[in-house]
């Protein structure tokens, strides 16, 4: 059993092992040609089918116990705002996210995830919400915190870049599983499948921690958004729909072959099942 104090640290790294495998897949699945405008509109769609239908019955439940307050009410501004959160939230970020994932690897689009604190303690020390005493010991900790996580973060990007080539390449096909093992190894490497110019790499990093800076604003705006209305389960479930409808609209603008659309049983199915679960 863990125990209860420590239960908040397991939990964040199963959340950062979740991630990992979530990066690893997705990777996978762009370079099997899906296009990356497409999967978030599939992500995005599959999350709202899952999560609408238990937050209406949770709602119902609730309101049939409770008598609903105004403030748990959903009149139009509140959906006007969670239109707005999910433009951000989800629609620019995740397309955004995916987009340089594409262009660069799996190692370095969870290395750059480790910058979502820096950015958040940053923005919300700009909103005033956050203090920090330069004289002090935590204050200094903190900034020393920030400077570090940005270092790993940029060494990470550009060490691990197209310039660095792997020692051993597998040569054990699996007939099941071999397009799988190949995707593998380019996330890690970026080199087999999917040869990217140093540019472009470049260009994938930093569009990488702007999409990570976009999300660390979304999760300091989602405090007074959640004090307004505090059914986190409806507003997830309703951001997801508002992202699914703006990402359609997206990837109609940027794949408009419809029969790329079409899902199989491969890879890009996994992957958008991985997002989903």
């Amino acid at each position: 059993m863990v125990d209860g104090g420590k239960t908040p640290y397991v939990v964040a790294v199963a959340i950062q092992v979740i991630y990992m495998g979530l990066f690893v897949v997705s990777k996978a699945a762009f370079n099997s040609g899906i296009n990356t405008y497409v999967f978030i509109f599939y992500r995005l769609a599959a999350a709202s089918a899952l999560l609408l239908p238990i937050a209406l019955i949770s709602n119902r439940r609730c309101r049939l116990t409770t008598k609903a307050t105004p403030q748990q009410t959903m009149s139009c501004r509140l959906l006007f705002k969670l239109f707005l959160y999910a433009l951000l939230g989800n629609t620019f970020t995740l397309n955004v996210y995916n987009v340089s994932l594409k262009q660069t690897s799996a190692t370095v689009g969870s290395a750059a995830t480790n910058s979502m604190p820096v950015f958040t303690f940053l923005i919300a020390l700009l909103l005033g919400l956050e203090k920090i005493k330069l004289r002090s010991r935590s204050g200094l900790g903190k900034l020393a915190g920030v400077a570090l996580c940005l270092a790993g973060v940029l060494v990470i990007a550009f060490y691990a870049g197209p310039s660095i080539r792997p020692l051993a390449h597998p040569t054990l096909q699996w007939k099941n599983f071999s397009f799988l093992l190949q995707n593998f190894e380019d996330p890690f490497f970026a080199h087999k499948l999917c040869l990217v110019s140093n540019g472009a790499w470049i260009r994938g990093t930093f569009l990488l921690l702007l999409a990570c800076a976009a999300w660390s604003l979304w999760i300091v705006l989602l405090v007074p958004l959640l004090k307004e209305y505090p059914n986190k389960l409806m507003a997830t479930a309703m951001q997801c729909l508002f992202g699914a409808l703006q990402s359609f609209f997206v990837a109609m603008m940027a794949e408009r072959d419809f029969t790329k659309w079409k899902l199989g049983l491969d890879i890009g199915l996994l992957a958008i099942l991985y997002s989903v679960s």
